[in-house]
Parts: C-alpha cells; sequence; structure tokens
C-alpha cells in the first residue's frame, strides 16, 4: 500500500463516519414530531411540548452546523499538510522526542479548543439561555474554559510524555506499560474523581440533616448499605438540569446530589433516585465497567503498538520522519470503526445495567416513586419522549423513558 493510498483511506473513514452519525441524527429528527406514547401524556401539557419541540429542533440544528464546520476544518487540515505543519512547528523549537510530542498535540488541541469556542459560547448563551437552562455567567464559562486547560497540560500532558517515553524504550511492548499506567490512572480516578477533580469546578458540602437525610439513612439501613458519604453539588452554578450519581469503591464510595434535585423532586423520589444508583454499586456494575474498560484499553493499545512504527502511518499525513505522534493520529482514524463497535456494544451493557438498578430501586425500594422522578427529570431537561430506535441503540446508554417506565411497571 501506498501513503497516497492509505491518505484515501483515511479521508473516506472521516467521511463515512460524518455521513453515517448524519444519517441517524436524521433520521432522529424525523421522530420528533411522533405521537408520544400514552404512559409519557402526563409529562408535558400543550406548552411545554411544543417548548420541548423547538429545543430538539434547535439543537439538531446546531449540531449538524457543528459536525458540518468540523468536517470542513478536518478535511482542509489534511489536503494542505496540516500535521506536516504543525509537525515542523515542534521540530523547529525542540529536538526532544517527548517535548516534540507534547508540543505537536498541545497546538492541535488548543488550536481545535479555539475554534469551538464561538460554538461553546452560543450553545450555553444563547441556546440554553433561551430555553431557561443556563445559570453559567460569562466568568464561569471563561474559568472552567482556563481550569480544563490547566487540566489537560498536567494531567494528559503528563499522560501523553508517559506514554512516548515507554515508547522510546520499549518499541512494539510499550503497550504493556502504557496498559498499566492507564490502569492505575483510571483506578484512581475512579476513587478520587470526587474529591481532587470535581472540587476544582464544583463546590460539594455533605448533607445536611432533616426530613431527606433521615430517609435516605431509613433506606440505607433496610438495605444494608453504609450511606455516610453523601454530597451535595452546585450544579445550579451552571444549569438548572439536576443529576445524581455514584463514584468510587470500597471506603471511597460517594452519593453526589445535585442541588437541582433536592429543589425539584419530592423526599421519596429522591431516595428512589438514590436506591437506582446503589442498585448500580450493589449489582457491582461500577466493578464491571471498569474491567470492561480496561479490556478495551488493553485491546486498544496492544493493536496500536502493531500499527505505531510504521513509516506509512506518518507518510500519509505528509511527514516523512516516522513518530509517535503522527502515528497516533493516524491510528485513530483507522480505529474509529472498531471504536464504534465497542461503543455499540458498551450501550448494550450499560442499558441492561439501567434495567438491573431500575429493578433494585423497584425491588428495595418503590417504583412509582422512580417513575415520577423520571418523568420530572425529563420534563425539567425537556427531552426527547419519541427518539428513533436505531438512534438509541448507537447513542444512548440508558433505556429510553418509555422503556423504563413499561420496564418498572412490569
Amino acid at each position: 500500500m501506498t501513503p497516497e493510498i492509505l491518505f484515501y483511506i483515511l479521508i473516506a473513514i472521516i467521511i463515512v463516519k460524518f455521513l453515517f452519525d448524519t444519517f441517524l441524527d436524521t433520521l432522529n429528527a424525523k421522530h420528533f414530531n411522533d405521537a408520544i406514547p400514552e404512559e409519557l401524556n402526563d409529562i408535558y401539557d400543550d406548552e411545554e411540548y411544543k417548548k420541548s419541540q423547538a429545543y430538539k429542533k434547535v439543537n439538531y440544528k446546531f449540531s449538524s452546523l457543528t459536525s458540518a464546520f468540523s468536517l470542513v476544518i478536518t478535511l482542509l487540515f489534511f489536503i494542505f499538510d496540516g500535521f506536516a505543519y504543525v509537525d515542523g512547528i515542534a521540530r523547529s523549537i525542540t529536538d526532544n522526542t517527548i517535548l516534540i510530542t507534547l508540543i505537536f498535540f498541545g497546538i492541535i488541541l488548543f488550536g481545535s479548543d479555539i475554534l469551538s469556542l464561538p460554538f461553546s459560547y452560543y450553545n450555553t448563551f444563547v441556546i440554553e439561555e433561551k430555553f431557561g437552562f443556563n445559570k453559567s455567567t460569562l466568568k464561569t464559562f471563561v474559568l472552567d474554559k482556563i481550569k480544563g486547560w490547566l487540566m489537560m497540560i498536567i494531567i494528559g500532558g503528563g499522560i501523553l510524555a508517559l506514554l512516548t517515553w515507554f515508547y522510546q524504550l520499549t518499541t512494539t511492548n510499550f503497550w504493556l506499560y502504557a496498559w498499566g499506567l492507564i490502569a492505575v490512572f483510571t483506578i484512581f480516578m475512579n476513587l478520587f474523581y470526587s474529591k481532587l477533580i470535581v472540587p476544582i469546578f464544583n463546590k460539594q458540602t455533605s448533607l445536611e440533616d432533616g426530613e431527606l437525610k433521615t430517609a435516605i439513612d431509613n433506606f440505607g439501613k433496610k438495605v444494608g448499605f453504609n450511606l455516610d458519604n453523601i454530597f451535595v453539588i452546585d450544579g445550579s452554578k451552571r444549569s438548572t438540569k439536576a443529576n445524581a450519581y455514584f463514584s468510587g469503591f470500597g471506603s471511597q464510595k460517594r452519593v453526589t446530589l445535585y442541588d437541582t434535585l433536592i429543589n425539584d423532586l419530592e423526599t421519596d423520589e429522591i431516595v428512589a433516585v438514590l436506591a437506582h444508583e446503589i442498585g448500580h454499586y450493589t449489582k457491582k456494575h461500577i466493578i464491571y465497567n471498569l474491567i470492561l474498560s480496561l479490556i478495551l484499553t488493553g485491546f486498544t493499545l496492544y493493536i496500536l503498538s502493531l500499527f505505531i512504527g510504521n513509516q506509512l502511518l506518518s507518510q500519509a499525513l505528509g511527514v516523512e520522519i516516522t513518530s509517535f505522534h503522527i502515528g497516533l493520529i493516524a491510528f485513530g482514524i483507522l480505529y474509529s470503526p472498531i471504536s464504534e463497535i465497542t461503543g455499540f456494544l458498551m450501550n448494550i451493557i450499560s442499558r441492561k445495567f439501567e434495567y438491573e438498578a431500575d429493578d433494585y430501586a423497584k425491588t428495595n425500594f418503590n417504583a412509582e416513586a422512580l417513575i415520577s422522578s423520571l418523568k420530572k427529570l425529563s420534563k425539567n431537561s425537556l427531552s426527547n419522549l419519541t427518539p428513533s430506535n436505531m438512534y438509541v441503540k448507537f447513542h444512548y446508554s440508558h433505556p429510553t423513558l418509555l422503556e423504563r417506565i413499561l420496564n418498572l411497571k412490569k
């Protein structure tokens, strides 16, 4: 195979992926005006339903625009040898391989983020503002962006430097060391993400004594689950949308409730949501997801090790010097079809886990309270109640609201 043929293969993969995603989005949009199922008729009144329809259509058009813009920029970067240009800049600054890799990806990622900044601003301060979701200020938006860049430089840069170093030392066997590094980092972040990363962006406080804490404690005692670490996060600082999540395991497990969730739901509804999250922990979904993620990571790194040193990858992107960072870009594109398949399979497993967590909440607490909470959360976020089945299969990590309610009513 020649570099030219590989170049066109890379271009073809990018375009086919764009067309497939566009097809799924268009298919999903065609279902926006479907009749709402009887089980969901009580979620929206006429005015709220019109608002939800408008929200879906605006987001669909905006997503189509951003995707098309991203495709055009990517193709132009390929056609005009953008990777070779950035590689040249990095090599003009230093001869150190690790620093070249860091500078190269720093320019690519920072440039990409700058180009997407107007879209991010418009989404937050125009679309989300128009529909009553945005609570973020310009100061918060800017600080979040700066903090995100710093995190990318410190954590992302550190990991990338180590991966490049491993490759220099071991070449084809570097995937084993890389896998070990990523495994340790993933487990560490699972344990301490809420303690170390979340406070950089949000304020967390322990749930105060009162009716809700008493109800949660009583449920914890009923199912024999220790619920000492319950925190409330100031989600309302950025959005009116609500959420709750479980993080960590063992002695580091904790439950985090958004303040918007506490404001939107009744006590029994919040306990039902919490019962669902505890279901995930009790059924060991967190551990299973962690193991599956690490297996997939190991598989990906092994495949990467077979191709990363191939000069053809670099030449296809217009770079004559075989290098880790250029090979990584080319491999990432070549691997994307496999990534789509693994993502599809992981969504199937994830939806199965969601059913199991719902069943746990139904058995150990109250199905009606969970149904009521799901309806309120869907209403308050103007969720799509009639998504395309195919879109769900590829993009939903949770079953649809209708599917969850029918399951809970069994």
